[in-house]
């Protein structure tokens, strides 16, 4: 077992975690994640210009949350061992040289092997997220780190908005040259600014990752926390990678009038804070179910949306933006609960399952787009929160409520 959660680093209890450092790690975290996104909305311009099909098109997006969920499983755990300062910033320097190259390449092949790198690389905002839960006192870490959540997810929507204004006017080559000199100025910040921590934890590379295993056997609470947040995340890629491409087919949007209906999505950043602060308050069961129903509900204007047009898409992003990172963040407040010492292993692997999620429901974008239509996009996707609340229901609640 890891050493005791006492054992945290002399180094951090000196620290205070002031308003400002809250903000840079918000700002950062934002920054770190928008790689993963940015060619979410334009692999409709990436593919033709660089000779792909449609299918080859759609695995941008699936492996750069591929190599996001490996960096995960096997970057991050590291956080429990080594310096975590040292950690983060020589991951994002690999991000910079991946998003660099992604804009010179002209080879497909080398294109989706870049986007593997940028995923793998840019799992540096989870050694930062640990690392601020760390650095929180009890009694606020779920406000702090929802606060920094929402620096996160903030990144995650508007990441989508920004690429395709950027795209629309500069090509989508600039997108990630722009993406590689604002890595190396947050980067080269975080360098300056945050604290150190050594973890006092003693083990080698794979005893460490070996550990991992031990933690899902032993933590139903991860377990059904990483399963919820990994069918929810399923959801949302499914919606996020489709729905652009309806935009642009069906109603012939424009790169720009894209953009502007993704940043719409962006209010749903607005629920980190709250799930926070109701988790503070013991109110994650409840919070819980009401974020799982939400997701669910949120596709009742999507499956009709020829009567509501645009519109009926507009509300569906919203509302499954809120409930997804709402569910987000109360898992995460109830993981981190659970040993501090294992933080960084806790967080690999929720969010490993989160993106392995992610992943396969970008995956399924296009080919279920192609055979069926929006109509089969969106009952695909309203399956994924429907089993979520099932297990919720018949496993998870009474478990929660016997924890609690």
């Amino acid at each position: 077992m890891p050493t005791p959660s006492s054992t945290l680093g002399r180094k951090t209890h000196a620290i205070e975690l002031t308003q400002g450092l809250i903000a840079l790690f918000a700002f950062s975290c934002g920054a770190i994640v928008a790689n993963l996104y940015y060619a979410q909305p334009i692999t409709e311009l990436i593919g033709p210009s660089l000779h792909m099909s449609a299918g080859s098109a759609s695995l941008i997006v699936s492996l750069t949350q591929i190599g996001y969920a490996l960096g995960l499983f096997f970057i991050v755990p590291l956080g429990d061992l080594l310096e975590n300062r040292k950690l983060m910033i020589a991951t994002a320097l690999v991000s910079i040289v991946s998003l660099a190259a992604a804009s010179l390449a002209h080879s497909p092949g080398w294109f989706l092997a870049l986007s593997l790198l940028i995923g793998f690389s840019s799992v540096a905002v989870q050694i930062l997220i640990p690392l601020a839960a760390h650095l929180a006192p009890d009694h606020a870490r779920g406000r702090i780190v929802g606060t920094i959540m929402s620096g996160l997810l903030l990144g995650i929507l508007l990441s989508r908005p920004l690429s395709s204004l950027v795209a629309d006017h500069f090509g989508w080559r600039f997108v990630f040259a722009a993406a590689a000199v604002l890595m190396a100025l947050v980067t080269a910040i975080l360098a300056l600014t945050i604290p150190r921590r050594q973890p006092e934890h003693q083990a080698s590379y794979f005893e460490l990752i070996g550990s991992l295993l031990h933690l899902v056997r032993t933590m139903p609470v991860l377990r059904h926390r990483a399963l919820y947040q990994g069918l929810m995340f399923a959801s949302f890629s499914l919606f996020w990678t489709a729905v652009p491409i309806e935009l642009t087919r069906h109603y012939g949007l424009s790169q720009s009038a894209i953009a502007v209906f993704a940043l719409v999505g962006a209010i749903g950043a607005t629920s980190a804070p709250v799930a926070g602060r109701l988790a503070d308050a013991g109110h994650s069961v409840r919070a819980t179910f009401i974020a799982l129903i939400a997701a669910a509900l949120a596709y009742t204007p999507a499956l009709i949306h020829p009567a509501f047009g645009v519109y009926g898409l507009v509300v569906t992003g919203i509302v499954l933006d809120f409930a997804v990172q709402m569910n987000m963040v109360l898992g995460q407040r109830e993981i981190y609960a659970l040993h501090a010492a294992s933080r960084g292993r806790l967080n690999a692997l929720y969010m490993t399952s989160i993106f392995v999620g992610g992943a396969a429901g970008s995956a399924l974008a296009s080919t279920l787009y192609e055979h069926g239509g929006w109509t089969l996009i969106a009952c695909v996707a309203l399956a994924f929160p429907l089993v979520s609340l099932g297990h919720f229901l018949l496993v998870g609640r009474p478990h929660a409520r016997t924890t609690a």
